[in-house]
């Protein structure tokens, strides 16, 4: 049985972190996996060996940029992963990136972007001056938007959560980081399944990694989490894609004569205000993400 099968494997992978000279903490078994912390120095790595339809599936918790999390990684994997260092982290010739745009932004919906490049399309993205969308200007973003498109010719793919449908998720999910896994996962997604692309570049916004790193259709795939990728020129487009979408929805309620401030500062905050004294609390989901702490301020 494939629980037996997990049984086993666990308490191999415990048995090598317990040769290394680490410290392990006691096996515990949850509804679909097996897990336990391998300590260091007060520094813990959590493993965690999942069961299920799409068999075992290993998979490692923790600071990817420590040392504990690299020796825990060799110790516990057959087929060790690139270390997370940004010195590490090397361009690929073709890849996948990925990037969002909104998810600070008290209005307005959040929107992942995931960008294939290659060889060609590189140099191309790169001859136009497409960079991180927090160094260029809305009109600039427009511009570089249209232009990735048709660089990239269809090799993109967008989610767009607007804030309906994000307050709905949310209420699922019920974390911010978890709904962005979604999000990116479900981008990468649409892509390698017309595309045999062998490495994934996401920029890093938690410790826990993407939902489809668990998909073992996807074992073939080296998925990197970096901090600062949007110096990868992939994940740079897919920013500037992601924030072309964002704009768009603000765009689009111009034309309509409501003109929303982006953002979360104090502007944008006092226009909530205004907003919630002229209309119902409940027309809010149609604009804002709700779960912020400040839409919960502003209603006391």
């Amino acid at each position: 049985m494939l629980k037996e099968k997990a049984i086993s494997k666990i308490n191999e992978l415990k048995k090598n972190i317990d040769n290394s000279g680490l410290t392990s903490t006691s096996i515990i078994q949850k509804n679909y996996h097996y897990e336990f912390d391998a300590i260091q120095d007060g520094k813990k790595i959590k493993i965690l060996l999942y069961f299920g339809k799409k068999g075992l599936n290993l998979v490692i918790q923790g600071d990817q940029k420590s040392t504990l999390y690299s020796t825990v990684n060799n110790l516990v994997n057959e087929e060790p992963v690139l270390g997370l260092t940004e010195a590490k982290v090397e361009e690929p010739n073709s890849y996948i990136g990925t990037d969002e745009a909104g998810k600070g932004d008290i209005f307005g919906p959040l929107v992942i972007a995931a960008v294939f490049v290659d060889k060609d399309s590189k140099k191309e993205l790169l001859r136009i001056g497409v960079r991180d969308s927090k160094a260029l200007s809305d009109p600039q973003i427009d511009f570089l938007a249209a232009k990735i498109k048709n660089i990239c010719k269809g090799y993109y793919s967008i989610i767009e959560l607007r804030p309906e449908l994000y307050n709905r998720k949310y209420e699922e999910y019920k974390n911010l980081n978890k709904l962005l896994s979604f999000g990116h996962s479900k981008a990468i997604k649409i892509l390698l399944d017309d595309i045999d692309a062998k490495t994934v570049i996401s920029d890093k916004f938690s410790t826990q990694g993407l939902e489809i790193h668990r998909d073992k259709s996807f074992s073939h795939v080296e998925f990197i989490d970096t901090e600062k990728a949007e110096r990868f020129i992939a994940v740079a487009a897919a920013s500037i894609l992601a924030r072309n979408t964002f704009n768009k929805w603000f765009y689009e309620l111009e034309y309509k004569g409501l003109d929303f401030p982006k953002g979360s500062s104090e502007k944008a905050k006092s226009f909530l205000k205004r907003f919630l004294k002229q209309n119902e609390y409940s027309t809010l989901i149609n604009f804002a993400k709700l779960h912020f702490k400040t839409i919960k301020e502003s209603l006391k």
